[in-house]
């Protein structure tokens, strides 16, 4: 039996509902099955042992250095080398195969790179811990189950609070959090929501064709029931990264919103990561991130 799905003025037939807890194979949208991917199948552990974690030498190739620096992939950066584009300390290197250390002052047009390794992390954040770096009325933040990640500074990309679980992501490249922190490149997130009586179908309706809170309008780019016989388990399909966006619209309504948990973030899920347990992310999602794919 299907019912009909609002979403902001038109009207599209909604079938079974199809959204898996732990970011599973599909979600239903607008009438449809949308594949979200899955990419690793690795058991995560506390510790990384499947992959090499970051290892930070005192010196490397100058190509490299300006890779991790972010100007540029490693071909891009011999090229660079030979144009006289580049100088170290003071002086123009054209020589391929250069090796410089950290110590070293590298430029690239006036400005001084930073090579620092770049580094991804997967978090499956549990219950009662802060997404922040320091804070201290804190009892317990997310740095704290990924202090053995690496020996970078990483930071949250984005915030979960306090009470929401799910899947964060933490890393030290600054471009690429800009990325899929800033609204225009409209990152899509999927929260499972747990609230504390049945939802009106035409409270989802009304979800989905959008409604007004304090701080402006906002509207659910895909919901649907989780369950098909329980009205208390809602799927919403977000980009908005604004705070408490998803408690505040269901309060909105008259719900409260018992249990909050991401499933999906910019084409992530934490599928087999365990809750306080994290990963790296693979070379592909890294890619695929940088490519802008994150949807």
């Amino acid at each position: 039996m299907s019912r009909d799905f609002n979403k902001r003025g038109g009207k599209k037939q909604f079938g079974k509902p199809s959204y898996e807890k732990e970011g599973g194979k599909s979600f239903k949208r607008a009438g449809r099955e949308e594949n979200i991917p899955e990419f690793s199948r690795r058991k995560p552990v506390a510790k990384k042992v499947d992959q090499k974690e970051p290892v930070v030498k005192d010196t490397m190739r100058l190509n490299k250095y300006i890779a991790n620096s972010g100007v540029c992939s490693r071909r891009d950066a011999d090229k660079l080398i030979e144009k006289g584009e580049i100088t170290v300390n003071g002086k123009v290197v054209k020589e391929l195969g250069t090796t410089v250390s950290y110590k070293d002052d590298v430029r690239y047009k006036g400005n001084r790179l930073n090579p620092e390794e770049k580094v991804y992390v997967l978090l499956n954040k549990p219950k009662g811990y802060v997404t922040t770096v320091e804070d201290k009325h804190a009892k317990q933040t997310v740095m704290d189950l990924v202090v053995d990640a690496c020996d970078q500074r990483i930071y949250p990309v984005g915030r979960l609070d306090k009470q929401t679980t799910g899947l964060l992501l933490l890393t030290n490249d600054g471009e690429l959090t800009k990325m899929l922190t800033h609204p225009k490149y409209n990152a899509k997130k999927i929260y499972h929501v747990f609230t504390d009586k049945p939802v009106f179908a035409s409270h989802i309706d009304q979800l989905a064709q959008g409604i007004t809170l304090e701080d402006g309008p906002i509207h659910a780019d895909a919901i649907s029931f989780v369950e098909k016989e329980d009205k208390t388990q809602v799927g919403v399909e977000i980009h908005s990264g604004r705070n408490r966006i998803v408690r505040r619209m269901f309060e909105y309504l008259g719900y409260k919103v018992m249990k909050l948990d991401r499933v999906y973030f910019a084409g992530l899920t934490k599928k087999n990561v365990p809750r306080g347990k994290w990963r790296y992310l693979t070379d592909k999602e890294v890619t695929r991130l940088k490519a802008g794919m994150l949807k």
